[in-house]
């Protein structure tokens, strides 16, 4: 005599199976995601430079950057004046930036595009003002800034960062407070 299962019984012993199936397959799937790779046959050598195609450069450390700025912004307070100062490095990128209380909100941007123009032509951004009668286009280039203020650190005659002051009332007085930055490092 067949025994016939009942409708609710074939449907629980149907989702069984296939409950073991889907299991199978994941335990299957989920092992051979976790097995290791194969290595390869012949792990290539890394590229090694030659002397010759390399260089050393020099860098002015965290601490001397935040040092000149800081000696920045004592010289302008000791005339009362609202400053910020920042110090980049030979590559035109910030080390620090010091907002000093009370500096206008334009000051913290124009700091750092004076010193980036200054490290970019290793020379004060006073003396770069007078070549834009001959070149007016420089001051098109982006991030530089050709007003008075910023001074270039060198390191054997070669710049390694630049100091830039912005927000007393000249950029004469912002080129004497980034002197007096780039003077705490002697």
């Amino acid at each position: 005599m067949k025994k016939t299962l009942s409708r609710r019984a074939r449907v629980a012993a149907g989702g069984a199976v296939l409950a073991a199936v889907a299991a199978g397959t994941f335990g299957t799937v989920a092992a051979n995601a976790s097995a290791p790779e194969a290595a390869p046959a012949a792990a290539a050598a890394p590229a090694v430079a030659g002397k010759r195609d390399t260089t050393t450069s020099t860098h002015l450390t965290a601490d001397a950057a935040t040092e000149a700025a800081q000696a920045a912004l004592r010289a302008a307070g000791k005339e009362g004046q609202r400053i910020t100062v920042a110090v980049v490095d030979r590559n035109g990128n910030t080390i620090v930036t010091l907002r000093g209380d009370g500096a206008g909100p334009q000051s913290y941007e124009s700091a750092e595009r004076k010193a980036y123009t200054a490290v970019s032509w290793n020379a004060p951004t006073s003396e770069l003002e007078g070549r834009l009668e001959n070149a007016p286009n420089l001051k098109d280039i982006p991030g530089t800034l050709f007003l008075g203020g910023g001074v270039p650190v060198t390191a054997g005659k070669a710049p390694i960062a630049g100091i830039g002051v912005a927000g007393a009332p000249s950029g004469t007085l912002d080129e004497k407070f980034a002197r007096a930055g780039a003077a705490a490092l002697d």
